[in-house]
C-alpha cells in the first residue's frame, strides 16, 4: 500500500512538472460543432435517445428541450460489432443523420465496458481474442467518427471500478453484468491492460473527438480515488484523456442514504470532484442522470418525485457553480420513464403520458 502511495504522490508530481504538450494533447478539429451556443447558466444539458425512440413523440420532446444528444445504446460494442468479421453500423448512422439533421453535438457512448457482446462474454474466450477485437472495434469506431462534426465527445471506457474500489471483471455464463476485458490481464504496476490499449487506440485514431473515462456507481472515495489515480497513470504513458464521467444513475448504485438523507455531504463530494477534474484540464459529465423509484416503494412515487426534484436541484447548483472553472455537461439518461424489471422505475423529468415532472422544473432552468 505505502508503495502505492509513493507511486501516486510521484505521479501527481510529475505530471504537474510536465508540460502537457509533452505528454497529451488536448486540441481538437476548430471543424467540430461548436456547443458553447446551447450552453445555459454554464451547463451543457442533454439527453439520451435509443434508436426505437426516433420519430416518436420522445424525439419531439428532445428536439423541443435539446440540442446534445447521446444515442442509449447504438454506438456500443454489442451492437456494432458483436462479432470478429460482424460489422453493423446502421443504427448509429441514423443517429449521425439525425444530429446532422437538427444542428446537435453528439457524445458517442460506445466504450470498451461491460457493454460488450455475448461473443467477448464467453467464458472460453483467451485475451489474446479479446485484445484483438478491442483493437478491431475501438480502431474503426475512432476511424469512422473522427472527422464527423457533430461528434464532439467520445466515452473510451465504461464502468471499471466497484464501488469497494475493486477492479470490475469477468463472470460465468453471458447473460450477467461483467466486464470481460479485465481478462486481458494488468501491466506491472497493476493497471488493466484493457484501458490502456483503449486509450491507446483512441489517442492514436480520435485526434478530433473528446476522450471520457465514463464511471458508474456513487460517489464512494475508494472508487474515484481510483479513478483519478487510473486517469494520472494513462497520461503518463502519453494517453489523452480529456473528461471524467460520472454516470449517475441516482439510487440503483448509489446509497440511498447519500443522496436523499445525507444530501449536503454527498454535494460537497461532488464538488470536491469536478475541482479535481478541472485542476487537471479534465471537463466533468454527469453522463448518465435518472432517478429511480424501486418495486417496494411504486405506492410512494409522488413523494419520490419530490425527493428527486430536490436531489436534481442540489446537483445543479454545483454544476453552475463549478462550470465557472471548466467545462461541467449533463445528460439526462431517457427523457421519460424507463422500468426495469425486478428492479423499478427509472425516472427523468417526462411521465409516461410526455407530461412534465416535479424535477423537469429544475432542469428547465438549464435549457437554451
Amino acid at each position: 500500500m505505502r508503495l502505492k502511495s509513493l507511486f501516486f504522490i510521484g505521479l501527481i508530481a510529475c505530471t504537474s512538472c510536465t508540460s502537457k504538450k509533452e505528454v497529451y494533447n488536448t486540441t481538437v478539429a476548430k471543424e467540430k460543432r461548436d456547443f458553447k451556443p446551447y450552453i445555459t447558466n454554464g451547463v451543457l444539458v442533454g439527453a439520451t435517445l435509443n434508436h426505437h425512440e426516433l420519430n416518436t413523440d420522445k424525439e419531439a420532446k428532445f428536439l423541443q428541450n435539446f440540442k446534445y444528444l447521446t444515442p442509449a445504446n447504438a454506438a456500443k460494442q454489442s451492437r456494432i460489432h458483436p462479432k470478429p468479421n460482424s460489422w453493423n453500423w446502421d443504427e448509429i448512422d441514423d443517429f449521425i443523420n439525425f444530429a446532422n439533421t437538427n444542428n446537435l453535438v453528439l457524445r458517442l457512448h460506445g466504450p470498451i465496458s461491460p457493454q460488450a457482446s455475448k461473443w467477448a462474454k464467453t467464458d472460453k474466450r483467451t485475451a489474446q481474442e479479446l485484445e484483438k477485437n478491442l483493437i478491431e472495434f475501438t480502431t474503426a469506431f475512432a476511424k469512422r467518427f473522427n472527422n464527423e462534426p457533430s461528434v464532439v465527445w467520445m466515452d473510451v471506457v465504461n464502468e471499471t471500478i466497484l464501488a469497494n474500489g475493486e477492479w470490475f471483471g469477468p463472470k460465468p455464463g453471458t447473460d450477467q453484468w461483467e466486464n470481460p476485458w479485465l481478462k486481458m490481464g494488468l501491466d506491472k504496476n497493476g493497471y488493466p491492460l484493457y484501458i490502456l490499449k483503449a486509450f491507446e487506440v483512441a489517442t492514436q485514431h480520435a485526434t478530433n473527438i473528446k476522450l471520457v473515462y465514463n464511471q458508474n456507481s456513487g460517489l464512494d472515495d475508494v472508487l474515484w480515488d481510483k479513478l483519478k489515480e487510473t486517469v494520472l497513470y494513462l497520461r503518463s504513458k502519453g494517453y489523452r484523456v480529456d473528461g471524467i464521467g460520472w454516470q449517475a444513475h441516482l439510487l440503483l448504485g448509489a446509497k440511498r442514504e447519500d443522496f436523499v438523507e445525507n444530501t449536503e455531504q454527498t454535494m460537497q463530494k461532488l464538488a470536491h470532484l469536478i475541482d479535481w477534474a478541472h485542476n487537471n484540464d479534465l471537463a466533468f459529465h454527469v453522463t448518465e442522470l435518472d432517478y429511480l423509484v424501486k418495486d417496494n416503494l411504486k405506492d410512494q412515487t409522488e413523494a419520490e418525485l419530490q425527493i428527486q426534484k430536490r436531489v436534481y436541484k442540489a446537483i445543479t447548483d454545483v454544476l453552475i457553480e463549478k462550470s465557472k472553472n471548466g467545462e461541467v455537461t449533463l445528460n439526462l439518461w431517457d427523457v421519460g420513464e424507463r422500468y426495469k424489471k425486478g428492479t423499478g422505475m427509472f425516472h427523468s423529468i417526462y411521465d409516461a403520458k410526455m407530461n412534465p415532472t416535479p424535477a423537469y422544473e429544475v432542469i428547465k432552468s438549464l435549457l437554451h
